[in-house]
C-alpha cells in the first residue's frame, strides 16, 4: 500500500515488505566537500575576486540615476588579500568615484576547508559634500547557469510566526521567466521566512544565506536561456550619505555543491559547525539541559522563595541539570506583568537579595544560570521612558530603544555587563517581542530611507560583541518571540534556545526539526513533564524541560530516565541531517530522521507514528554509512539489538515497529571497530 513516498504494511506478516523510501528515494553519501565542489568556490573567487577588477561584481546599486554595473568599472579600483588563518582568505575590493569620493568596498571571505565564501559591502562618503542617492543596494545580485536539461527549483522555508508550519519547507520551480520575491516582515529576520535559500538545478547548485537582522528581500528572476538573476539585500534603501558617513549591507554567504541536495545541506550543517557556530571559551556549543522556572505555571509569582521551592525538587530528584533558566518578570513589572519591560534591575521585593542569592544557589548545585532581557524593547512607565526618552523611538511612551544611538548603546552596554557580573549570570537570553519596521521607517527622511535600519543592526551587532568581549566564556541566546531572528550573523553569536513560541502539540515540533535541521545544527525547545512520545518531539541539542513541583505528583523515575536518553542520543544531533520521510503535519503518517556522525560512527534513528495512522510497520533506508562497515543498532525501548551491515541498511532498509499510537521509536547505532 502506497503511502507518503512509500509503502507501509499493517502489521507484523508484512514485515519483509515494508519499505518506507527516504526523502530523496536513494542512498545519500557521507557529507565531506569533494573537490570539484572546492573548484567551483576557487573558480567564482578568481571570477569575482581576483586579481583585475571583475566585470559583473556580485552585488549592485544604484547611484544618482545610473545602475553600477555602467560606471564601476570607470572608478578607481585596488585590491588587497591575507590569510587570517590556515581556512580563510580575505579578499578586499574597493572602488573609488574619482568625482564625489564615494568609497565602495566589498570584504570576502573565502573558506579553504568548504566550497563556501561570504562577503559583506561597505559604502562610505570620503568627500566633503552628500553623495547623490544611493538605492536599491543589493549585497546580492549574480547570475547563476544551469545545464541544457532540467530546471532550476528553489528550495527555501517558512520562518517561525509560531504556527505548526514553522520552518516547514518549501519548494518552488522556476521556469523561463519566472519572478518570484520573497521577504520577510516586520523587520525580524525569520518572522515570515527564513533568510536560506537552496537553488537546485540537475547536477548541483548553490546554497544562499543572509546575515541581518533586520527586513530583508530576495528576488529569483529567470531568463529564457538558462539564466537565474539572483538579488537579495536589505529590503528598502534610498539614501544619502553624509560626509564622512559609512553603512554597511547584509552578509552573504554562497555555498556551491555538486550531486544530490541533501548532501549539500549536511556540507553547510559542517560549514556552521565549523565557522559560524558561536563557541563560548574557544569550545563549541555542547549539548545543554535547561530547567525554566518562572511566573508563567499557574498561580506563581517569580520570587527568591519560589526559585528555592524549584530549584530544591530538582536538585533532591537529582535531575543531571546544567542550566537554571529564570525567564522573563524578574524585574520591577506591576501591575502590568512580564511585558513592562525597561527597568532593567531585580524586583526589590520579590528579589531582596538580588538574583545573586538565586545565581549562589544553582552554582553551589554545580549548574549555571540562564537570565532573560529584552532591552530593544521599552515599556511606558519604566526607567528607561522616564529617564532617556530621547533614546527610544516612540518617547516618553515607549517604543523601540534606539541602539543606533551610540549614547544608548554605550548606557545598554555597562548596564547589562555590570547586571551579568554582579548577579552572577552566566547565560544572557536575548528577547525581542516586537516588529522593528515601523519605528525605523517613521524616524527616516525621504531622503535617508534605510538609514535607521542599518544604524540599529550595526548598533545591535556592535552590542552584543562588546558584551562578548567582556564575558568571552559565556553563551549567548537569541530569542525574537520564538525564532525570529536567526539569520547567520546573529547565528554567528548566538544560538536560539527556543527556536520556536509554538510548542503546543507534537506534530508541529517534529516539523520544526524536520524544517530547521536543514539549515541550523543547534536549537532549542522546551516542553513539560509529558508522554515520551511528546518528550521525544521536542528532543533538541538544547533542552528545556519544566513542571510544577508544587502539586508533588511529577513522576521524577520517568523524567530521570528520559533526560538520560536524551543526553546519550543528543551528541549525534550534531552530526549530519537525513529526513526519511517526506514532511507532513498529517496525523495519519509517519515521521521520521536520522542523525549520523560518520567520523564516530554512531547516530541516532527517530520515528514516529502519529495518532491516526493506521500503520504498525515501517523500514527507512539509512544514509551516510560505511557499506563494508557492520553496525549494532538498539531499540532504546525494548533494549534489544541487532547487527547490519551498512550496505544493507542503505539498500534494503531498517525495519521498525510501533504498536501503539502515538508512539515512537528511537534506535541507535554504532559502527564496529575495524579490524586490522
Amino acid at each position: 500500500m502506497t503511502h507518503n513516498g512509500g509503502v507501509l504494511a499493517h502489521g507484523p506478516l508484512f514485515l519483509l515488505g515494508a519499505l518506507l523510501m527516504g526523502a530523496t528515494g536513494r542512498r545519500v553519501e557521507a557529507a565531506s566537500p569533494t573537490a570539484g565542489e572546492m573548484g567551483l568556490r576557487r573558480g567564482w573567487v578568481e571570477a569575482n575576486l581576483g586579481p583585475t577588477p571583475p566585470k559583473a561584481p556580485p552585488f549592485s546599486f544604484r547611484y544618482g540615476d545610473a545602475a553600477s554595473a555602467t560606471f564601476l568599472n570607470a572608478w578607481t579600483f585596488a585590491r588587497d588579500a591575507a590569510k587570517p588563518d590556515e581556512t580563510r582568505t580575505r579578499h578586499t575590493l574597493t572602488w573609488t568615484d574619482p568625482k564625489t569620493r564615494l568609497v565602495v568596498r566589498c570584504v570576502a571571505v573565502e573558506y579553504l576547508d568548504f566550497p563556501t565564501v561570504e562577503w559583506t559591502l561597505y559604502l562610505k562618503n570620503t568627500g566633503q559634500s552628500d553623495t547623490p542617492i544611493l538605492a536599491d543596494v543589493q549585497a546580492l545580485d549574480t547570475v547563476l547557469q544551469r545545464g541544457d536539461k532540467g530546471e532550476f527549483v528553489l528550495h527555501y522555508a517558512v520562518g517561525s510566526p509560531c504556527s505548526a508550519n514553522d520552518f516547514q519547507p518549501l519548494e518552488r520551480p522556476l521556469p523561463a521567466k519566472a519572478e518570484f520575491r520573497v521577504a520577510t516582515r516586520g523587520g525580524r529576520p525569520s518572522d515570515s521566512q527564513m533568510p536560506y535559500f537552496n537553488i537546485a538545478w540537475p547536477g548541483g547548485g548553490a546554497l544562499v544565506a543572509l546575515g541581518w537582522p533586520g527586513q530583508w528581500a530576495a528576488a529569483f528572476a529567470r531568463d529564457e536561456a538558462k539564466g537565474l538573476r539572483v538579488r537579495a539585500g536589505q529590503e528598502l534603501t534610498h539614501f544619502k550619505l553624509l560626509p564622512g558617513e559609512e553603512v554597511r549591507t547584509p552578509l552573504v554567504v554562497v555555498q556551491f555543491y555538486q550531486g544530490d541536495r541533501i548532501r549539500s545541506q549536511n556540507v553547510w550543517r559542517r560549514w556552521m559547525l565549523a565557522h559560524n557556530l558561536p563557541k563560548p571559551g574557544g569550545k563549541p556549543m555542547p549539548p545543554i539541559l535547561i530547567m525554566c522556572c518562572d511566573d508563567h505555571f499557574p498561580g506563581m509569582r517569580s520570587d527568591e522563595a519560589g526559585q528555592f521551592t524549584f530549584i530544591e525538587a530538582y536538585a533532591k530528584a537529582g535531575i543531571p541539570l546544567d542550566y537554571w533558566w529564570m525567564d522573563a518578570g524578574w524585574y520591577p513589572c506591576d501591575p502590568v506583568g512580564w511585558p513592562k519591560v525597561g527597568t532593567w534591575e531585580p524586583d526589590a521585593t520579590r528579589f531582596p537579595r538580588g538574583l545573586k542569592a538565586v545565581s549562589d544557589k544553582v552554582h553551589a548545585l554545580g549548574w549555571k544560570l540562564v537570565t532573560w532581557f529584552e532591552p530593544e524593547r521599552v515599556h511606558a512607565g519604566t526607567w528607561l521612558a522616564e529617564n532617556h526618552p530621547e533614546w527610544v523611538l516612540g518617547g516618553k511612551g515607549g517604543g523601540l530603544l534606539d541602539l543606533g544611538n551610540p549614547d544608548a548603546r554605550k548606557w545598554l552596554t555597562d548596564h547589562i555587563d555590570k547586571l551579568l557580573t554582579e548577579q552572577g549570570i552566566d547565560l544572557y537570553r536575548q528577547d525581542f517581542n516586537m516588529e522593528p519596521l515601523g519605528h525605523w521607517r517613521r524616524h527616516d527622511a525621504p531622503d535617508r530611507q534605510g538609514i535607521t535600519e542599518i544604524r540599529h543592526v550595526e548598533g545591535l551587532l556592535a552590542y552584543w560583541d562588546e558584551l562578548l568581549r567582556r564575558h568571552p566564556c559565556m553563551p549567548m541566546d537569541t530569542c525574537a518571540s520564538g525564532g525570529r531572528r536567526l539569520d547567520v550573523e546573529t547565528l554567528r553569536r548566538a544560538v536560539p534556545l527556543l527556536r520556536s513560541d509554538y510548542r503546543f502539540e507534537p506534530a508541529g515540533t517534529q516539523g520544526h526539526t524536520y524544517g530547521l535541521s536543514f539549515w541550523i545544527p543547534y536549537y532549542g525547545t522546551g516542553i513539560g513533564n509529558e508522554s515520551p512520545y511528546i518528550l521525544r518531539s521536542h528532543f533538541c541539542p538544547c533542552y528545556g524541560i519544566g513542571g510544577d513541583v508544587r502539586h508533588g505528583n511529577t513522576d521524577w523515575a520517568k523524567m530521570k530516565r528520559l533526560m538520560a536518553e536524551w543526553k546519550q542520543v543528543i551528541p549525534c544531533f550534531l552530526g549530519d541531517y537525513y529526513p526519511l520521510t517526506p514532511y507532513s503535519l498529517e496525523q495519519t503518517v509517519w515521521m521520521a530522521w536520522q542523525f549520523d556522525r560518520p567520523e564516530a560512527g554512531d547516530g541516532v534513528v527517530t520515528a514516529f507514528r502519529r495518532a491516526d495512522s493506521p500503520y504498525e510497520i515501517a523500514r527507512f533506508r539509512l544514509s551516510g554509512l560505511d557499506p563494508d562497515a557492520r553496525y549494532t543498532l538498539t531499540d532504546l525501548d525494548t533494549r534489544t539489538t541487532v547487527e547490519a551491515t551498512g550496505r544493507a541498511l542503505a539498500d534494503q532498509g531498517l525495519p521498525v515497529t510501533i504498536q501503539g499510537r502515538p508512539a515512537s521509536a528511537v534506535i541507535t547505532y554504532q559502527r564496529a571497530p575495524r579490524t586490522p
